[in-house]
């Protein structure tokens, strides 16, 4: 059964939403150019959390999957927040719906949609109740994914035993880690709130800057300008490949390094690190190899419905990561909760330098206050009299 979308774009049609299209396969890559009111048409199943919040933030009319935004696989939680936020979503509309061309105004009705009068594809409209219950079912399969979960991950620990217990195969790099701490941006969930909170953190101790692909891009959003960007390339402005911090392009184990040509186009440093993970384990086990005092991690991956947001087998290296480090690492939240910021000497004589204007204001404001700064003005020319009397006479 069809359910009515509410009309976000035109009160002429009602209960018909409708915009350009904005197609791609990868949606991290679509929401660099989703703009509000557009249509993001999208091939990805299981909408996790991270891609879900970076749609919301662009303020599309709808979005179009062509893949089921649940599969039943775990419980992700994408298409809870999209439905919550009166996001239109509709499921499961098939391959045909890719082909729409870049820019072609859609309709969509019910659950159909239309390219002017022809009707492209057809799916489910995902309302609260539906995502509820698939979710329900999700959950139901999630001991199958432990099995894999754990399957993979002493695949992994099989084929990087060296690197993870050796250090075998980290590169040499120029920034001075050794010693100092360090603090590592994905850009995942809650990253921008917990980089505000750590404003006090970075002021104070400054940490190397590392930042995980898209995660340079946040640093610099923030103010600071990372020490190292780790990562495949493939979400990183130029702006940040070009902002003087070391780089280091995570390759496969074979040597392939798919970002590696765009570095060299743009003519920067870098060194190439090989290793099967994903590149926050890079950057992590980067870090704890070069010496790192603490590692402080903002956005990264900490549980097993984030590691299954990912959505591929690698994610078993995060978790073998964080037990290599882990006696180093602290997320950011425990930090912004443990963390109290020391006030200086300067702060604290201007604090009270402020006070001590305050309190004149308030004294001259009124009669009693004026009569007592009168009798101390004279006491202090008493005071002063005084003293030239002193040195006078002697």
């Amino acid at each position: 059964m069809r359910t009515s979308l509410r009309s976000r774009t035109s009160a002429s049609e009602p209960g018909v939403v409708a915009g350009p299209a904005r197609v791609d396969t990868r949606t991290k890559a679509l929401t660099k150019r989703l703009r509000p009111g557009d249509v993001a048409v999208i091939d990805h199943e299981d909408i996790d959390r991270v891609a879900a919040e970076a749609l919301l933030m662009c303020k599309p009319a709808a979005v179009l999957n062509a893949a089921r935004s649940t599969s039943g696989r775990y419980p992700n939680l994408g298409p809870e927040i999209l439905v919550d936020a009166g996001i239109p979503l509709l499921d499961d509309l098939g391959p045909d719906v890719m082909t729409v061309h870049e820019g072609r105004r859609l309709r969509i009705v019910d659950g159909a949609v239309y390219d002017g009068e022809l009707l492209v594809a057809e799916g489910v409209v995902q309302t609260s109740e539906t995502v509820q219950a698939a979710m329900q079912e999700a959950r139901a399969g999630l001991s199958v994914q432990l099995e894999s979960f754990a399957a993979n991950t002493m695949d992994y620990l099989r084929r990087e035993r060296d690197l993870l217990l050796d250090g075998v195969g980290v590169p040499d790099i120029s920034t001075q880690i050794d010693g100092r701490q360090v603090l590592i941006v994905v850009r995942g969930y809650h990253y921008k709130e917990d980089l505000v909170t750590l404003r006090p953190y970075i002021r104070e101790y400054r940490p190397v800057l590392i930042g995980v692909d898209g995660g340079a891009d946040a640093i610099l959003d923030a103010g600071w300008r990372p020490d190292l960007i780790v990562g495949d390339m493939d979400s990183v402005s130029d702006r940040a490949l070009t902002c003087g911090a070391e780089i280091v392009v995570h390759a496969y184990r074979d040597g392939r390094a798919p970002g590696l040509a765009r570095v060299e186009q743009l003519d920067v440093p870098h060194v190439v690190f090989p290793a099967t993970g994903t590149s926050e384990d890079v950057a992590m086990l980067l870090a704890d190899d070069k010496g790192a005092e603490l590692i402080v991690a903002v956005g990264t991956h900490a549980t097993l419905v984030e590691f299954l947001d990912k959505g591929r087998s690698g994610m078993a290296s995060t978790f073998l990561t964080r037990l290599r480090v882990g006696g180093k690492l602290v997320d950011a939240k425990g930090v912004s909760r443990l963390y109290r910021h020391g006030i200086s000497n300067g702060q604290l004589v201007l604090l009270v330098l402020a006070g001590l204007l305050a309190l004149g204001v308030a004294l001259a404001s009124t009669a009693a206050g004026q009569t007592t700064i009168g009798l101390l003005g004279a006491r202090f020319d008493d005071l002063v009299s005084w003293v030239q009397g002193l040195f006078g006479g002697s």
